[in-house]
């Protein structure tokens, strides 16, 4: 599948529309679960990470460690753009997507589905892991 084409299936729109990022922000957020979640957040790069860091993992270790490394290493390239600008970090956005990680494992395990509620009521679960794990990163740091 091409990125463009990725972009079309993720969004359910051309790549450059200008219904592209409401279309990403509906759908991402009103997400029946926090998998889904992230299936449709920012699809550009969910495509190459998937493309060069999922799927060549996951031909070594269980998908589930492939998916935890991933979101590793989602969180390294975040403190690594971090770094440049800052000239210092704390690895902050790899605990936040390690930990955001172990949540979509978690809810995996437990098959959370929301499917079945309103699109606000998705959406405050959603942005209230986000927003917790969030927090959590913040005190481990701060630990």
């Amino acid at each position: 599948m091409t990125l463009t084409e990725y972009i079309k299936k993720r969004n359910g729109v051309s790549l450059g529309s200008p219904k592209s990022l409401r279309n990403n922000l509906y759908r991402s957020l009103g997400a029946k679960n926090f998998t889904t979640f992230w299936n449709y957040w920012n699809p550009i790069f969910g495509y190459y990470l998937g493309y060069f860091i999922f799927k060549p993992l996951k031909k070594i270790f269980p998908i589930s460690i492939a998916l935890l490394f991933t979101f590793i290493f989602c969180g390294l390239i975040h403190d690594t753009i971090t770094l440049l600008f800052r000239e210092s970090t704390s690895l902050f956005f790899t605990i936040w997507f390690s930990i955001m990680g172990l949540v979509v494992l978690i809810t995996q395990f437990l098959d959370h589905n929301f499917s079945s509620q309103a699109w606000v009521i998705r959406a405050i679960i959603n942005i209230v892991i986000i927003g917790c794990s969030f927090l959590l990163t913040y005190f481990v740091l701060k630990f």
